[in-house]
């Protein structure tokens, strides 16, 4: 079923949100709740939650069981592996009522990977085209282009924009490049770029 905006919701999934762009697909049993903000050409598959009060950029993909709760940001071209879960409250207790603004926000930059099962403890900023390996858990910041693996997440290693590891000296088999500056890594200009 499409509405008039362009977003396809299954007959078994559930959009209540009208802050969603063209082109998403909402699939079975998904559920995207009132004043939830969903971006264009976003999947969000089947039996994946996202709360009222979190936002996904342009072209995210939530695959299956994926649960992102108020305070969470995601940024365009991310991918939430099967089972994600992010969290907002660090201090969780059942007879204790808190407003939105006692949540701790979670930012994830645009083109990050987070593996199946990974967990995202909130409060952290994970950089652009980070890598998440399946089943880490995160508990403090992740810099851009790092890729972080186990509990809790470490840095492992680097990855490219394109996904894939770099080598020692921080190159891809793509053709990209990357160098160390100020403790953040950012892409080296391809000479072909400069010409």
């Amino acid at each position: 079923m499409a509405d008039p905006a362009g977003v396809r919701v299954h007959p078994l999934g559930l959009c209540e949100s009208d802050d969603v762009g063209p082109g998403t697909r909402v699939w079975a049993w998904a559920h995207v709740m009132p004043g939830a903000r969903v971006g264009a050409d976003c999947n969000v598959c089947d039996h994946a939650y996202v709360e009222g009060g979190a936002r996904l950029g342009d072209r995210v993909t939530v695959k299956n069981g994926v649960m992102v709760f108020a305070g969470v940001d995601v940024g365009d071209d991310v991918f939430l592996g099967p089972g994600v879960v992010f969290t907002n409250d660090l201090r969780p207790r059942a007879h204790v009522r808190k407003g939105a603004g006692s949540l701790l926000p979670t930012v994830v930059e645009d083109g990050v990977t987070l593996g199946a099962g990974a967990v995202v403890v909130c409060g952290t900023t994970i950089g652009r085209h980070a890598f998440a390996a399946a089943g880490a858990v995160v508990t403090r910041d992740v810099p851009a282009h790092a890729f972080v693996a186990g509990n809790p997440a470490r840095v492992r290693g680097w990855v490219c924009s394109c996904g894939e590891r770099l080598d020692d000296n921080l190159a891809c088999l793509c053709g990209r490049s990357y160098q160390r500056v100020a403790g953040q890594l950012h892409e080296r200009l391809r000479p072909e770029v400069i010409a």
